[in-house]
């Protein structure tokens, strides 16, 4: 299960059923849970947790130092959850002691080639980085979020729940449920195909349209927004997320 030519330091620790590539480095303080399977010419550098059933496909990096000017060595960690798909020439690094100290990803994340992801970023589940996405530093993403091809997304910023993002650098949040694009990332509709395909009900999807054009159409400031949204959340429970991300936001949403 683990090629002769792999390197592995005795201090880490591998379940039985992990398979390793060739020319592939596993070092200190990195534990690699059941059914793993790592290809050939994978660097992994501790402290790194992942977790059970993940694919790591070849010359993928994960746990390098954080690309952080105020780094000096501490020891922070990254997390990797269940099943997760990681293909070629993935980075993602671990957190900073100056922000949560911990990058993590959750489970059944799909990343394709090329992405990154930086130090301090948290991400949900089944979360989907088309090729060659880039993540700055303490981004979060969260759940059944599909990052499109080329998108680069500011430090700090949050990417919302079902929404959809492509071709575009985002600077503010993403809100849940949208869809969103350009070179200056704006807002374009609500990702309506998405919602369908996770079971949101026509009763559901109607309700979200009505307050996306609260948010995006009628030109309101968010005080008065959120004073709208708040009457719609008995009749559109999901309309909760909307009224999370304005909330919750540091850097202000994307309109």
């Amino acid at each position: 299960m683990i090629d002769e030519r792999a390197i592995i330091d005795p201090a880490a620790k591998i379940a039985k059923d992990v398979t390793i590539g060739p020319w592939s480095v596993i070092g200190p303080d990195v534990e690699i849970g059941e059914g793993t399977k790592i290809g050939p010419h994978v660097v992994i550098k501790g402290p790194t947790k992942i977790g059970a059933n993940n694919a790591i496909y070849q010359f993928t990096s994960l746990g390098e130092d954080p690309q952080d000017t105020t780094y000096r060595g501490e020891p922070t960690r990254l997390e990797i959850g269940d099943n997760n798909i990681i293909r070629e020439f993935v980075t993602i690094n671990r957190g900073t002691v100056e922000g949560r100290g911990i990058t993590s990803l959750g489970n059944k994340n799909f990343l394709m080639a090329y992405v990154h992801i930086a130090h301090d970023c948290e991400i949900g589940n089944d979360v989907t980085f088309v090729n060659n996405t880039s993540l700055a530093g303490h981004v979060i993403v969260k759940d059944y979020a599909r990052v499109g091809g080329y998108v680069g997304v500011h430090q700090r910023c949050q990417i919302g729940q079902y929404s959809m993002t492509t071709a575009a650098m985002v600077g503010k949040d993403v809100a849940p449920f949208v869809i969103v694009s350009g070179n200056t990332a704006g807002v374009y509709g609500l990702n309506t195909v998405g919602l369908k395909r996770h079971g949101f009900t026509t009763e559901d999807i109607s309700g979200l349209r009505k307050a996306y054009n609260v948010i995006f159409r009628n030109g309101l400031n968010m005080k008065s927004v959120l004073k709208e949204l708040e009457s719609m959340v008995i009749d559109c429970p999901p309309v909760q997320l909307f009224i999370d991300a304005i909330t919750n936001s540091t850097r202000g949403l994307l309109r």
